[in-house]
């Protein structure tokens, strides 16, 4: 079950998260119901008031018309004034006075004995009994000795009044009763007819109060909404508009519109000082990624000088291919980092895509050549793997994914470092996975490790990765880290090959 406390909630609620604009109307519709019922409610109260204070003073004159009539009988009685000769002294005027007066009158004695009535009495009234003792009570505790009690008998509304008949030395002879019939009739037809008059009046005002809600609301929510709609529209990558004030506007709207108005200048600075800010960090970024890009080949150059120079040996019978294999790989490097330079002075767009057709498997053994690791195994499973790429970006991904594998083994300090690179075919893509048992990457890096900036180690700007993934993708590729049985970590890179 509902409580009413819960109902009104809910109400409310509901009231409040409704649009200002239906708010107000609802409002005014509201106060222009509860004014109408709270006047009506008055008016009901003042007309029984009056009925109440009518029918009291009413019975009042008559009353005193009545007494005025019984001294006149007694002073003209042929009986002494005495109590026991009251049903005779008013044998037979008690009736002319029910006439004259129209009321119904009795005279008890001073202990409450009836002694004479004009007729059998109405509802609660005692006529025809002694009265009762809490008549009398409250008719001696009286200041004016007088009691009047009010009872309903048959659906009509009574009043009964007692008091004292005295004589001439104003010493008590009887007590006097009179049964008064409230008469509501025309009471009632007044306040049925000046209710109408109000319900034709306030509906009347309810249809005006609907009309000017209407309007009213309409005129104040109207600034209301425009200032919304500037506010959903604001955007910090466009200018936004101010709002011009009508000098007829309300205090609270054109403080509301210069309060908006000072925000589009706060935000026309903000967002000044944020495109100066990030046009900063771009070029900050892309410095680094220069860096890195430039970076990248002096190390395979560092390691091909290192291996020429502890391997050369002059009397080698293939001396003249080593020194061109090993001038190649330089020059490859050498213009690696020409073109990097080029688009480095063009904007430091990264070298363009070339799109070469080339064996997979021998450019990935050519990029292996650099390393003198000698825990580094190739192991392909197809001889010759074709795909379109760019010839100096395959390597660059397959030098970045092996050097961190070099780097993983370094941290580790493992006994038996190994590195296995594998060429093979899988489902029409060339498949290139280079596996380590380094130190592995834990479970809440594992979705960071190609993000920018990311990295674990000590050097470097955490570039590498990203910039390989990038790389692949940008040739329809993939990259993924995985794991083998034995929880080594496995970078697996796919490329579409061609048939």
């Amino acid at each position: 079950m509902l409580s009413f406390g819960n109902i009104t909630k809910s109400t409310l609620l509901k009231f409040y998260t409704q649009s200002l604009r239906n708010r107000i109307f609802l409002s005014m519709l509201l106060l222009v119901v509860l004014a109408s019922i709270l006047i009506a409610a008055v008016t009901v109260y003042q007309y029984r008031e009056e009925a109440e204070d009518y029918h009291h003073d009413r019975l009042e004159r008559k009353q005193q018309n009545i007494k005025k009539h019984i001294n006149y009988v007694l002073n003209d009685a042929s009986y002494p004034i005495q109590t026991k000769y009251i049903a005779l002294i008013f044998k037979d005027e008690i009736y002319e006075i029910n006439r004259i007066h129209n009321l119904e009158l009795s005279f008890y004695d001073l202990k409450g004995g009836l002694l004479k009535k004009s007729k059998n009495s109405i509802g609660k009234d005692t006529t025809g009994k002694n009265l009762q003792p809490y008549v009398l009570d409250a008719l001696l505790a009286s200041s004016e000795k007088t009691f009047i009690e009010e009872f309903k008998a048959a659906d009509q509304n009574y009043q009964s009044s007692y008091s004292f008949i005295t004589d001439n030395n104003s010493a008590p002879l009887a007590i006097l009763n009179l049964s008064y019939i409230e008469e509501d009739g025309f009471i009632k037809d007044e306040l049925k007819e000046s209710l109408a008059r109000l319900a034709v009046a306030y509906l009347l005002m309810l249809g005006i109060a609907i009309i000017l809600a209407y309007f009213l609301s309409k005129y104040i929510t109207k600034s209301l909404n425009s200032i919304s709609q500037k506010i959903i529209d604001t955007r910090l990558n466009k200018r936004n508009k101010r709002i011009d004030v009508s000098q007829n506007t309300t205090a609270e709207i054109t403080n509301l519109v210069k309060a908006y108005n000072g925000m589009i200048d706060e935000l026309e600075v903000s967002a000044a000082q944020l495109a100066a800010s990030e046009r900063e960090a771009a070029w900050r970024e892309m410095a680094k990624q220069v860096a890195h890009e430039i970076k990248n080949p002096l190390t395979p150059m560092r390691l091909t000088v290192q291996s020429f120079q502890r391997k050369f040996d002059a009397k080698s019978p293939d001396i003249v291919e080593k020194i061109k294999e090993y001038s190649n790989t330089l020059i490859e490097q050498i213009d690696t980092m020409s073109s990097i330079a080029s688009a480095f002075s063009n904007y430091a767009q990264m070298p363009a895509q070339k799109d070469e057709t080339l064996n997979v498997v021998k450019i990935t053994k050519l990029a292996l050549d650099i390393f003198n690791e000698e825990y580094i195994y190739f192991t392909p499973r197809q001889e010759q793997i074709i795909a379109k790429f760019d010839r100096s970006q395959l390597i660059r991904v397959i030098t970045n994914l092996v050097k961190n594998s070099t780097q993983a083994l370094e941290q580790s300090s493992q006994e038996n470092p190994r590195i296995d690179v594998c060429v093979f075919m899988e489902d029409g893509a060339a498949i290139i996975t280079i596996e380590d048992n380094g130190i592995g990457i834990s479970k809440d890096n594992e979705d960071k490790v190609f993000e920018p900036k990311f990295t674990t180690k000590n050097s470097g700007m955490g570039l590498g990765l990203a910039m390989v993934k990038s790389i692949v993708e940008a040739y329809g590729g993939s990259i993924s880290l995985l794991y083998s049985k034995d929880k080594n970590t496995i970078f697996k890179v796919s490329i579409p090959a061609l048939p």
